[in-house]
């Protein structure tokens, strides 16, 4: 019997190649359980994001029934294969499942999916699937400055780390991990603090500033707990504020945020609301460890907005 189609987004490359090697397991347990199952891949991420949407809009779109056509989307990947499936799943109200193998895999852990065993966590997908039981779950929608438009699950943030991602991205030289730690080196000598204006729902702060993260979730980084007060059951959104401080005491605090112990420190702050617009002269967000643009940005959360196979 046909229980329906499932797209599965594979990157091939993420953890280092574990994408390639799970995406076969995923694929056959998914086909053994009577799905038909459509496999995306791209030559880039923006040939795979347009085959994605093509993949699943031409369904709806030739269907009668879309009902009959795609039960969901499973990403095959890290964060930022997640972060992808994402913008499809929200858009076309289609419930997401994820068999992370990535090297952070934030998503995974903050939705408790199996990290390390692709085979358990697509089985949970498929049990889902199944049973027709989806989990609701917050889900957080940016805009920029620019006019880009994106869904994120975990952090968006902007300041120290963002900086670092965008000096990484411009570096050719070294590779892998070396080319994160020397951009950390680089930009500890140059960074400065931001002078940020922030509008949390009607309270409007002005404050400079090492680093801001507006957390639906609680973790980006591969763990680092910066909003460590989310829920994605709750409605709202965390923001954790690092204001001012010496590069000594920048380099004391920062390394906290692998416990969420950094948040007892006098110079972070914490709140919470439903919207946050975020502005500070030359600063990038980056959402789920993926650049989303220039600020001023806008976060909103949307309660329940998205449906998880978990």
């Amino acid at each position: 019997m046909d229980a329906g189609r499932v797209v599965v987004l594979v990157n091939p490359t993420a953890g280092g190649g574990k994408g390639a090697i799970n995406a076969p397991v995923v694929l056959e347990e998914l086909r053994s359980r009577g799905f038909d199952v459509v496999e995306v891949r791209g030559t880039d991420a923006a040939d795979a994001f347009k085959s994605l949407r093509q993949a699943v809009v031409s369904d709806f779109d030739d269907c009668d029934d879309p009902r009959s056509g795609v039960r969901a989307i499973v990403a095959c990947g890290g964060d930022g294969t997640v972060h992808m499936a994402l913008q499809v799943a929200v858009e076309r109200a289609l419930p997401l499942g994820i068999v992370p193998t990535g090297t952070g895999d934030d998503n995974a852990r903050m939705l408790d999916v199996p990290r390390g065993d692709a085979r358990a966590a697509v089985r949970r997908i498929a049990a889902a699937l199944d049973g027709d039981v989806t989990t609701a779950v917050d889900v957080a929608e940016v805009e920029t400055a620019d006019g880009v438009h994106r869904w994120f699950l975990a952090v968006l943030s902007s300041g120290f780390d963002s900086a670092v991602n965008e000096r990484a991205n411009r570096m050719t030289w070294p590779k892998g991990q070396a080319k994160y730690v020397g951009a950390i080196l680089a930009e500890l000598r140059s960074f400065k603090p931001v002078p940020y204006v922030m509008t949390i729902d009607d309270q409007t702060l002005h404050s400079e500033g090492m680093l801001v993260a507006v957390g639906n979730g609680k973790s980006y980084g591969g763990g680092m707990l910066v909003c460590p007060a989310a829920s994605i059951h709750d409605g709202l959104l965390s923001i954790t504020f690092l204001a001012r401080v010496s590069k000594p005491t920048f380099l004391r605090v920062f390394p906290r945020v692998f416990k969420g112990t950094h948040i007892s420190h006098p110079a972070v702050t914490t709140y919470e609301g439903h919207e946050v617009t975020l502005a500070g002269p030359g600063q990038v967000a980056y959402a789920d460890g993926e650049r989303v643009g220039p600020l001023p940005c806008t976060v909103r959360v949307v309660a329940a907005g998205l449906r998880v196979l978990v």
